[in-house]
């Protein structure tokens, strides 16, 4: 069986939505934690990369702060790597709920990223070192980019993730009924 370290991708600056995206509410609980329990049954653990605080472990961006989800990616799976898990499935803070036949979708497959939302992906913790490497000689930071060249494909093309990028997005998604989990 493959053990699975989940992580959320929480590093970003949120310039867009004006303050910390991870700590806004969405139906009595934050982004951070709708996006927690949106991995924690799929996952032996659970990380969030790029922050100081959480209600779960904390690891920092790999090689260095400020490089994007690519390197809170890379954090995680050096983590996965030194802790024993085979991979790494993840997603942002800012995505607070996870279509059920996306994750399945992930889960199927070695390694995959949603097609929309490219910060949702299932990556092998052997890819470590080589996104270590890529952003140490100043590669390019599109996790898109890189997943393709590291042979990952992208699934479920069209497949809508809810994102909140501005406090209109998050409005937007507190009025729809049914869709939050429960936040752990």
């Amino acid at each position: 069986m493959t053990k699975i370290l989940g992580a959320v991708l929480a590093g970003g600056r949120a310039t867009r939505f004006g303050s910390d995206k991870a700590l806004a509410l969405l139906d009595g609980a934050t982004l951070l934690h709708h996006a927690l329990a949106s991995l924690a049954p799929h996952c032996a653990a659970l990380v969030v990369c790029g922050r100081d605080a959480a209600p779960v472990p904390t690891i920092a961006d790999r090689p260095a702060p400020g490089l994007g989800p690519l390197g809170g990616l890379a954090g995680a799976l050096l983590h996965a790597e030194a802790h024993g898990f085979d991979a790494v499935l993840t997603t942002a803070c800012d995505t607070p709920f996870l279509p059920a036949d996306l994750l399945a979708a992930l889960l199927a497959r070695d390694g995959a990223f949603a097609a929309e939302a490219p910060t949702v992906g299932r990556w092998p913790a052997r890819l470590a070192s080589g996104l270590i490497a890529h952003l140490a000689d100043g590669g390019d930071r599109s996790i898109r980019r890189w997943a393709r060249s590291a042979g990952l494909h992208a699934v479920m093309p069209g497949v809508t993730v809810p994102n909140v990028n501005t406090a209109e997005d998050l409005t937007r998604l507190s009025r729809r009924s049914g869709n939050a989990g429960t936040p752990i």
